[in-house]
């Protein structure tokens, strides 16, 4: 489903030197099939794992991907493109082939999360849209299981539509947060959209509405009897909130009602600690706490550290902004492009630093299971099915069989290992030829499989603070393909 108020099928939300390539491919010619990788270089948050999410948004877009005759108008009037080109972009619909791994999978810097098969013009004008949509999901999404961790599992809501970045990034931060492990939202639109419960107490000005704090609260009660949540903050949390909501909240007790109290302010340990004390006290165990204030998964670790009696968290700005972190790192780079004879060669981006040299050729990437059922390694291989390169004709996993794993940086860096569990291959066909192949799950189900897949994930991956490194590989004959094209740039 599309988000309102923005119009994201228009083939204009690309970046313009996207444009003004496709308009010199399509001059000379230059239309040939290339394969792309969507990978990113590192993880947000200093962690030690990300969430792959937006899938599904960018696969709409993509089925839908169009220049309308405005967009054709305006592309005309900036005196860069051609009439022919123009008419060429008329007609420009995608028709290749994307390959992906799906939403909700744990991931990892440099494996291809995303890889598109398409001729080249196709290929480079998606680009922009692309990296918008899986960057700023996997952010969020990353950032919201991160938080889900720290709070022990437990009951997340996600409030941050005031302090998203605009409308659009409000609606994909809520998509993304459920699918990172939010229980709710408080976007409404998207409860709409994408089916995610929606969720919400009162506000401060609720209760300075009313003559006086009890008043406020027996209003609300009355209202809503079976979901009663009393903000107790507005005008002094112990002296006055919760012994106004003890109050009313007895009187709910006596009808068999169940309520809770919210907490927004002040120190959140010490006041929970009181409350939940005071509570138990009236008699009243059953009632829940909620906090919320500027919560991120640090705060909320140290608050579940310290076995603080909360029962749910509520997170906003640090949710769906990505808080410390500004931007994911995915990139989109060229990995083979066709040869003469309808062959598809190899392509490398070079750089001084090892890290940033891609990894060439069509990938696929393995996850290794140990016999423990926890993940234990990913790796890289060339894609025998359609790499059609010698290499590439015996570069598969089997179990029993000892393997050398090198670091993606081709370096001397490398690991033996015989797989003995599991084998997953994580690359799998969505679109053939710009057909979407199967409808979307639904995104409870993408939400579990994060779920499910952080559980695969042996707890040092999973630190907030110093996380271990998990381990991303190449094959053997990917490396040796990486050396030899470097040794081939370098001319020795």
């Amino acid at each position: 489903m599309q988000e309102a108020g923005f119009c994201p099928q228009s083939a204009l939300f690309t970046d313009f030197y996207e444009l003004t390539m496709a308009q010199g491919y399509w001059k000379r010619g230059m239309n040939h099939r290339a394969v792309f990788d969507m990978f990113f270089r590192r993880q947000p948050f200093n962690g030690g794992f990300s969430v792959f999410a937006g899938l599904e948004t960018f696969l709409d877009k993509l089925a839908s991907f169009r220049f309308s005759a405005e967009d054709l108008e305006y592309l005309g009037s900036l005196s860069y493109f051609d009439k022919d080109f123009l008419e060429y972009l008329r007609n420009f619909r995608f028709t290749g082939d994307v390959w992906s791994m799906d939403e909700g999978t744990i991931v990892f810097p440099q494996e291809p999360l995303i890889r598109i098969d398409a001729n080249l013009i196709e290929a480079q004008i998606i680009e922009g849209m692309l990296l918008n949509t899986i960057n700023f999901q996997s952010l969020i999404a990353t950032k919201t299981a991160r938080v889900y961790l720290a709070s022990g599992k437990g009951t997340i809501m996600e409030f941050g539509l005031r302090r998203a970045q605009g409308p659009d990034g409000a609606m994909s931060a809520s998509r993304a947060a459920f699918i990172g492990g939010a229980s709710g939202t408080s976007n409404v639109l998207a409860g709409k959209t994408f089916g995610i419960p929606v969720m919400g107490t009162m506000a401060h000005s609720w209760v300075m509405s009313f003559p006086s704090e009890e008043e406020a609260f027996e209003a609300y009660a009355e209202t809503y009897p079976d979901r009663t949540v009393f903000l107790i903050d507005t005008y002094d949390t112990l002296d006055s909130g919760i012994k106004n909501a003890i109050k009313v909240g007895k009187k709910l007790a006596a009808r068999g009602k169940k309520f809770g109290v919210r907490l927004d302010s002040g120190d959140i340990h010490y006041l929970s600690v009181e409350v939940r004390k005071a509570l138990d006290t009236a008699g009243l165990k059953q009632a829940t706490i909620a906090v919320s204030n500027d919560l991120d998964e640090s705060i909320i670790q140290t608050l579940t550290a310290a076995k603080a009696p909360i029962d749910s968290w509520g997170v906003g700005t640090n949710m769906v902004t990505g808080g410390t972190e500004a931007a994911f790192t995915g990139v989109y780079k060229l990995a083979a492009r066709e040869i003469s004879g309808g062959e598809l060669q190899p392509t490398i981006k070079f750089s001084d630093n090892p890290e940033k040299t891609t990894n060439p050729g069509v990938k696929q990437v393995w996850r290794l299971y140990g016999t423990d059922g926890l993940a234990y390694a990913d790796v890289m291989t060339l894609d025998q099915k359609l790499a059609h390169t010698p290499e590439a004709e015996a570069d598969t996993i089997h179990k029993g069989v000892e393997y050398a794993f090198w670091h993606p940086a081709a370096d001397y860096r490398h690991f033996h290992y015989t797989p003995q569990g599991d084998m997953e291959q994580l690359l799998k066909l969505r679109m053939r030829r710009g057909e979407l192949l199967e409808d979307h799950p639904t995104l409870a189900s993408i939400q579990q499989r994060v779920k499910l897949g952080l559980d695969r994930f042996d707890g040092s991956f999973k630190r907030i603070l110093n996380p271990h490194v998990y381990k991303v590989s190449i094959s053997e004959q990917l490396r040796n393909l990486k050396l030899h094209l470097i040794q081939e740039y370098l001319g020795e």
